[in-house]
């Protein structure tokens, strides 16, 4: 391999991590511009919960817990050490989407978005704001946010592809 193509492929790959940077960067923007949304209307209303539609309410809490308020705990050590293992994960996740080459990286990707998303509130806010609160009827699923989409948008995507990917392999 001569000097050009060395840097044809240098190119390529600059390229590519540019393309994957600006895609997570626009997921983490949209999560912010949302939460920050939100919470400049409770602060300047003082109001909460906004009643949207039959379905659908913007009710603003505080999570200190993982995705859709799991695990929320007052201990310090407990969420430091969440948020240790998040950031782990996320290094994983990066090195993932180095070396997969097929379309499974995007999927990484949204999950990168998201996650990159709570984890700047978890170091911010010491908590993630948690707003969207889709319910039928008296029953409430968990409250969530667009990073919290984001993640498991990206996990249900992983998951039908490895079935769909094994189900071709067998065939």
């Amino acid at each position: 391999m001569d000097v050009k193509e060395i840097h044809v492929l240098i190119r390529i790959k600059v390229y590519k991590f540019l393309i994957n940077s600006v895609f997570v960067l626009i997921l983490f923007c949209i999560d912010r511009f949302s939460k920050i949304y939100v919470i400049e209307i409770a602060e300047k209303t003082n109001v909460s919960e906004i009643y949207l539609t039959s379905f659908l309410n913007s009710y603003l809490v505080w999570n200190t817990g993982i995705a859709f308020g799991l695990f929320s705990l007052s201990n310090e050590f407990t969420y430091n050490l969440f948020t240790t293992i998040i950031v782990l994960i996320n290094l994983i996740i990066i090195y993932l989407i180095i070396y997969i080459k097929d379309f499974r990286k995007y999927f990484f990707l949204l999950i990168l978005g998201g996650s990159f998303g709570n984890l700047f509130d978890r170091l911010y806010y010491k908590s993630v704001p948690d707003f969207i609160d889709f319910h039928i009827g008296n029953f409430h699923w968990f409250i969530f946010n667009i990073a919290d989409i984001f993640i498991t948008v990206g996990v249900v995507c992983l998951i039908l592809a490895e079935l769909l990917y094994k189900k071709e392999v067998n065939e």
